[in-house]
């Protein structure tokens, strides 16, 4: 990073405010409150994908003995994989919100400091993702006899952790965004989609050929995901995965941060912030 660029974003001279960081995840909340139809889509896929995966498990409950020893393992896996979509775009339809908006450049000339923005995304992805899941968590219950508390202590870690990852991609996506305009956009949805089969969400990662195993431990979404089904199927904790889950998330949101800052700083020296927008 150079000195320009870390100067720029933690601004040694303007401390850092909690005010305005509430500042920015209060505008979010507005813009949520004033759209009926960004309310409706928090809910909408959540509550669509447990129907749909929870009907499946009820199947497969009748005629899979395995399944039928582990009856929430499918439901589970949804509800865990949601978390950390929904932590992405929750993410990087915050940011883009400026984008659409033409706000970004109002943004950055105001003395909202870089890691202020960044933190108030990181809130705002963790409150969308919390009041899309409760709903959906409510009907796995009531429809279909599956708690996800019965995860008990180490659901808490699942969803820092899911969190965690999805605020790293969406970084990443927010930087491209940055850099290469809208267009960048459709990686929001493609990229943790491009992760899906080797994330191990629906089955072991010994299922995979013993190369790709290698690449899905690389990814702290295997770890979680071996994790539950060690809850759900054996009742056992695996406190491993889920330390090697927490450490490569720190990795991987460093990771984050630096592409952000890379394609910030490309961007404005390109001039292309004020260009941004429909």
């Amino acid at each position: 990073m150079n000195e320009r660029l870390a100067k720029t974003v933690f601004r040694p001279d303007v401390p850092f405010s909690v005010h305005r960081v509430s500042a920015m995840v209060l505008r979010y909340l507005f813009l949520i409150r004033s759209s009926w139809p960004r309310v409706v889509s928090m809910f909408y896929w959540p509550t669509l994908q447990i129907l749909i995966w929870g009907f499946i498990t009820l199947f497969l409950q009748e005629h899979s003995s395995f399944f039928a020893q582990a009856a929430g393992i499918l439901i589970g896996a949804v509800m865990l994989w949601d978390v950390m979509f929904r932590g992405q775009l929750g993410f990087s339809l915050s940011f883009f919100e400026e984008i659409w908006s033409r706000n970004l450049g109002h943004l950055l000339v105001s003395p909202l400091r870089i890691s202020e923005f960044i933190v108030s995304l990181m809130i705002m992805s963790a409150l969308r993702t919390l009041l899309a899941i409760i709903p959906a968590a409510i009907i796995a219950y009531w429809i279909f006899g599956f708690s996800v508390l019965s995860l008990g202590v180490m659901l808490a870690a699942f969803l820092i952790s899911l969190l965690m990852f999805g605020w790293a991609v969406g970084l990443v996506v927010s930087g491209l965004a940055l850099r290469y305009g809208q267009s960048a956009e459709e990686m929001a949805w493609a990229l943790l989609f491009a992760m899906a089969p080797i994330a191990a969400v629906y089955y072991p990662v010994d299922i995979l050929p013993q190369w790709l195993q290698g690449v899905a431990y690389a990814l702290p979404l295997a770890h979680v995901f071996e994790g539950m089904r060690g809850i759900i199927i054996d009742g056992q904790i695996m406190y491993d995965h889920l330390w090697i889950s927490l450490a490569l998330n720190v990795l991987y949101i460093g990771i984050g941060v630096a592409t952000f800052l890379f394609f910030y700083d490309q961007a404005r020296d390109r001039g292309m912030i004020l260009q941004l927008g429909e």
